[in-house]
């Protein structure tokens, strides 16, 4: 009963995606969390108002059934999996956020600094991150589960590059932008 409650190492979780990969390669079927906000703009009428949400979102029923299983599954775990749990960090990401001001890291899943006090500061932060990363990711065809899963098993050139600039970008975050904020 406790493999329920713990983290699954990577040999298990990573053949699991595989799996599904090729199941998904198999039925011509394609995997990315982003295509959803198109698929729902569709079904709710934005393709009355814009052709690029004029398609038949029933052919993407089952990706709308992940999104609906992935929000169900985190409440799930979250409510009655998590028995408090907290990531593990290291000891080197630990001390340089609490340099950064974050107290919480190591002891809370998400940094109670910026989702507990929700100054005017962290609304613009989380709202302005919400859009640059919606806006990334229609500039660059999909998500990064969309690319790096789903792309690069079907050995495509552009998910590659989109992968390749997910990662500079993210050490650009980290490294020189995250700083400057906090």
């Amino acid at each position: 009963m406790n493999l329920i409650f713990e983290s699954w190492p990577w040999y298990v979780g990573g053949p699991i995606i595989a799996i599904v990969m090729l199941l998904l390669i198999y039925f011509g079927k394609s995997f990315g969390f982003s295509s959803n906000f198109r698929n729902l703009c569709a079904l709710f009428g934005a393709g009355k108002s814009c052709d690029f949400f004029s398609f038949d979102w029933r052919t993407q029923k089952w990706n709308l059934l992940f999104l609906v299983g992935a929000v169900l599954g985190g409440l799930i775990a979250s409510t009655f999996l998590s028995n408090n749990q907290t990531p593990e960090l290291s000891e080197l990401t630990v001390r340089k956020l609490n340099e950064l001001g974050f107290e919480s890291a190591g002891k809370a899943y998400s940094p109670t600094e910026l989702f507990g006090n929700l100054s005017l500061k962290n609304i613009l932060i989380l709202l302005i991150g919400g859009l640059f990363v919606g806006f990334g990711t229609r500039y660059a065809g999909g998500c990064t589960s969309g690319h790096a899963i789903s792309g690069l098993s079907d050995l495509q050139l552009p998910s590659l590059i989109a992968v390749i600039g997910f990662f500079i970008g993210g050490l650009i975050m980290v490294h020189l932008i995250f700083p400057l904020i906090f």
